[in-house]
C-alpha cells in the first residue's frame, strides 16, 4: 500500500478529499460528524492536535488488500496516538474491512485500484474507500433470506451505535466514495 498525507484535517465528507492523493477535503455532506460541535478542530486556541490530519492509502483491488488496509489503518491510529478506545478501534477496523472487501468484490473489474482515506479531527475520525466503479450500492436494508451482502448494513449499524454516520457519494471522475465518520468521544 502506498501512503500519502494531506496538509490539514478536513471538515467534512470524503468527496471533497477524493481528488488527488493526499489532498485534504474541506467540503462534506450535511449532518456529517466531520465538523465537530463548535465548528473547529484542535485545542481551545485553535491549534490542531498532534494526531489530526488526513492520510490516503492506495492499493490494488485484490483480496490481499483487505487485511493490508486494516493493518495500515490500525498502525496509523497507533502511530499518531489517536485517543480511541479498543471497542471503537475494533469497530472502525471492521468498517475498513467491509468497505475494502466491497470494493474488491464489486468494483475491481472497472476499478483495479482503490483508495482508503483516514481523516482524523480533534473529536472524530472518518474512514472512506474510493473506487472508480460508477455503481452506487442500493439503500442499506436487512434481508434475512440472503447469506451475504450485509457488509454495508453492518457498517451503518457500527457507525450508528457509535453515534456516527455513513454515506455514499459520487466522485467527480464518476466513481464513488463510501465513508463512515465516528466521534472519538464515543469510544472513551
Amino acid at each position: 500500500m502506498r501512503e500519502s498525507r494531506g496538509s490539514t484535517p478536513p471538515l467534512g465528507g470524503a468527496a471533497g478529499a477524493a481528488g488527488a492523493a493526499g489532498a485534504a477535503g474541506t467540503t462534506g455532506p450535511a449532518g456529517a460528524v466531520g465538523a465537530p460541535p463548535g465548528g473547529g478542530a484542535g485545542d481551545s486556541a485553535g491549534h490542531p492536535r498532534a494526531y489530526e490530519g488526513v492520510w490516503r492509502f492506495t492499493a490494488p483491488a485484490v483480496d490481499v488488500s483487505v487485511p493490508q488496509a486494516r493493518h495500515a489503518v490500525r498502525d496509523l491510529i497507533r502511530r499518531q496516538g489517536v485517543p480511541v478506545s479498543d471497542d471503537l478501534l475494533q469497530g472502525l477496523l471492521l468498517i475498513v474491512s467491509e468497505l475494502v472487501t466491497n470494493a474488491v468484490k464489486h468494483a475491481a473489474l472497472l476499478s483495479p485500484e482503490l483508495a482508503v482515506e483516514v481523516a482524523i479531527g480533534a473529536e472524530w475520525i472518518r474512514v472512506s474507500v474510493e473506487d472508480s466503479h460508477p455503481y452506487r450500492p442500493k439503500p442499506l436494508e436487512t434481508d434475512y433470506a440472503q447469506t451475504g451482502g450485509r457488509g454495508l448494513l453492518l457498517v451503518r449499524e457500527i457507525a450508528g451505535e457509535a453515534g456516527g454516520v455513513c454515506d455514499v457519494e459520487h466522485t467527480a471522475s464518476g466513481g464513488k466514495v463510501i465513508w463512515a465518520a465516528l466521534p472519538l468521544a464515543a469510544g472513551q
